[in-house]
């Protein structure tokens, strides 16, 4: 079943409510999307960091460039940011599916972009997993709170 736009806020679903629609309203196909989201405690990331081997934790899941993004002058590392941007790089494998299960956590960088905004690179089997798919835009959001972090991502083509 397609969907369709019918204004910047409107969609039907279904043949008989897009027929009935032609009439008054003129219709644009929407591309399929793919969305995944995931909730972290922030207490689980901090853990890692307390333990022996957070060092090796860091540079199996995150990149130089999410680690600097989640670090603070005189604070270091901050665990609510890092569980945020795991979040994000579990959500992005379930929008993905498929290899991208198995890519490696360092295959899916979450950086920010030139405004702040979170932003999504893809790398190695994360990124075939994507264009396997069609998949080239990826839109995140991040949260986090003192307990838990969030994030929501909707891939499109």
């Amino acid at each position: 079943m397609a969907l369709y736009l019918i204004a910047p806020s409107i969609a039907l679903v279904g043949a008989g409510a897009v027929l009935a629609a032609r009439a008054r309203f003129r219709l644009r196909r929407i591309d399929p999307v793919r969305i995944g989201v995931d909730i972290v405690e922030v207490r689980d990331v901090a853990s890692a960091l307390a333990s022996p081997r957070a060092e090796r934790y860091l540079r199996l899941v995150y990149g130089a460039g999410e680690r600097r993004d989640c670090s603070s002058p005189g604070f270091g590392v901050e665990p609510s940011r890092l569980a945020a941007r795991f979040a994000a790089k579990e959500a992005v494998r379930k929008a993905i599916g498929g290899a991208a299960l198995e890519a490696p956590w360092t295959s899916i960088q979450v950086e920010r972009g030139p405004g702040g905004e979170p932003l999504v690179r893809l790398a190695g089997p994360a990124a075939a997993a994507a264009r396997e798919l069609g998949l080239r835009r990826f839109a995140v959001s991040l949260s986090h709170e003192p307990g838990y972090a969030a994030a929501m991502v909707v891939a499109t083509r």
